[in-house]
């Protein structure tokens, strides 16, 4: 029968330390997004170049990280480059894994938002006498932004979600890993992991509330 007893003091007892765990995963997923935005750009550009080098490096790019494991792709950046010599840290190794995963969807969701913009855009702008690259900074760029900006939320909270994905390669100071470490040390497996998951839950819900505000805010016309 039923035996287990439920001891949800010494788990809120640990709220602080999974709490500051909870900053940890938020710190990974914000400098992963900034990056895999900051790299799903330039990909995006590789894709519009018609340099046939480029576009295959963007090719591959977005072919790996939407077609392998999001843990493939961490332990390739901790484990796999180990093989010749190049170490990175725990949390170096997740923030590459994440990285590359954000950039190669997000650059798939950049070219379907430059799809849905009208040639006309970036001819009117050339018309005006704009520069190429002013136009697309100018014009193109801030519709594209807006289009797949809901998609971008989205890929925060899946960001989010990877961090948990630390704990393989010895990252135990985020949320899961610092909840993970609890669980070794009091046995209150249900509790900590009820608790972890009310975090994660409430974080993912402030992410989706806010990119609403923000959208509704930014893009009102």
């Amino acid at each position: 029968m039923f035996s287990y007893t439920f001891q949800w003091n010494q788990a809120l007892a640990r709220l602080p330390q999974m709490l500051e765990g909870a900053v940890v995963t938020m710190e990974v997923a914000i400098l992963s997004m900034v990056l895999g935005i900051i790299f799903a750009i330039t990909l995006t550009g590789f894709r519009l170049s018609g340099n046939k080098f480029l576009n295959g490096i963007a090719v591959t790019w977005v072919e790996i990280a939407r077609n392998t494991p999001a843990l493939f792709q961490i332990y390739m950046a901790h484990f796999g480059v180990a093989s010749f010599g190049i170490h990175f840290s725990p949390f170096t190794s997740l923030l590459i894994g994440i990285t590359f995963n954000n950039a190669g969807y997000l650059a798939e969701n950049f070219r379907g938002a430059l799809k849905a913009i009208p040639d006309t855009q970036t001819r009117a702008a050339r018309s005006l006498g704009m520069p190429a690259i002013m136009a697309f900074n100018n014009v193109i760029l801030p519709q594209m932004l807006r289009i797949s900006f809901l998609p971008m939320s989205n890929q925060m909270v899946w960001a989010v979600l990877m961090t948990s994905l630390g704990v393989t390669v010895g990252m135990n100071y985020d949320l899961y890993g610092v909840t993970q470490d609890l669980n070794a040390l009091t046995f209150r497996t249900f509790e900590l992991f009820a608790i972890a998951a009310v975090i994660f839950y409430i974080i993912v819900k402030i992410i989706n509330f806010g990119a609403r505000l923000i959208a509704a805010r930014l893009f009102r016309y």
